[in-house]
């Protein structure tokens, strides 16, 4: 059960190691094109299709028609990467019952969005869990966690891409396991993991609005949080010109510069053709990429070759 690219490696995983995957579960075709007039298959949807892999794709998750097809299929187990939450009804259905790749290490960062939020928050270190689903939002217990490092460099593109390798090498790890042990094997309870000191961040869905630079925040929080929503959904911004006319802009790429100065928060400075540095508390911080509506990803470089930017412009 997945929809996104995330979820496709591990079900690439499953079929190319030999089980038999009776079928697969993703959300049905999205409209797309300027009318909405074409459909366009999740990315699970089209690597089952390629793979003659039988596809379901239920509005609601409790119609008695697609629980009968789910139940006709007589699954020995449910894996669920990058999914919705599923009624008791549909996880409590296989006998080795159903468990969820999760990007994160829970307990910390439950939510939609783990990678994004844990680059956000600067956190040097991340992983994948696989865990028994119950009824609360990754809440289950867990059974297998495996850890990876957040380098400095890292945005959300690439640490996607890595724990997308290392969660569906979890993920068959953690089938290995339960057909090894007909379904029984050691779990850990969440709680079990929580320390006194450790403050448990969520991942919550992130919105255009939560996207919005707010330039009054500090150096090194302001070059997470673009490198932490880059390459989507983006980190955003207002670019003010001199008349005051606003252009929205997405910020892909940035270095943290370290510096005392007198300018206002989100005063710009540049030499014109390769800098372009905004003020912030305790320092600045140098875009190094970013798009215009409407316009492709550039460097700053290519930016200032076409837009003529001085020290009156301002980012809002």
């Amino acid at each position: 059960m997945g929809t996104p690219d995330f979820a496709v490696e591990s079900l690439r995983i499953l079929v190319e190691g030999g089980y038999t995957v009776v079928g697969v579960v993703t959300m049905p075709d999205k409209p797309t094109g300027r009318h909405g007039s074409a459909l366009q298959p999740s990315a699970v949807k089209q690597y089952a299709l390629s793979q003659g892999l039988p596809v379901l794709q239920p509005e609601k998750l409790k119609d008695e028609s697609f629980l009968e097809g789910l139940r006709s299929l007589q699954a020995d187990l449910q894996v669920v990467v990058a999914f919705r939450m599923l009624p008791e009804v549909v996880w409590g259905m296989p006998r080795f019952g159903t468990f969820n790749l999760h990007a994160s290490l829970l307990p910390l960062y439950r939510g939609a969005a783990p990678i994004n939020w844990a680059i956000i928050n600067g956190e040097t270190e991340t992983g994948v869990t696989t865990f028994f689903l119950t009824h609360g939002i990754d809440t289950g217990r867990i059974i297998l966690q495996r850890k990876w490092p957040i380098a400095e460099t890292d945005d959300a593109g690439r640490l996607h891409d890595a724990l997308m390798k290392l969660g569906a090498g979890t993920v068959l790890e953690t089938v290995d396991l339960l057909i090894e042990k007909d379904g029984i094997v050691d779990t850990l309870p969440q709680e079990a993991l929580l320390e006194s000191e450790i403050v448990l961040r969520p991942a919550p869905k992130i919105f255009n609005d939560t996207c919005r630079i707010d330039w009054l925040q500090p150096v090194a929080y302001l070059h997470n949080f673009i490198r932490g929503l880059s390459p989507y959904p983006a980190a955003w911004t207002v670019l003010i010109n001199p008349s005051g006319v606003p252009t929205t802009i997405k910020l892909f790429a940035s270095e943290k510069i370290f510096q005392q100065h007198s300018l206002q928060y989100g005063e710009l400075r540049t030499d014109g053709k390769r800098h372009l540095d905004v003020a912030v508390a305790d320092g600045f911080i140098r875009i190094l990429s970013l798009q215009l509506a409407g316009k492709k990803r550039m460097s700053v470089k290519d930016f200032l070759n076409g837009t003529k930017i001085d020290e009156r412009w301002k980012m809002h």
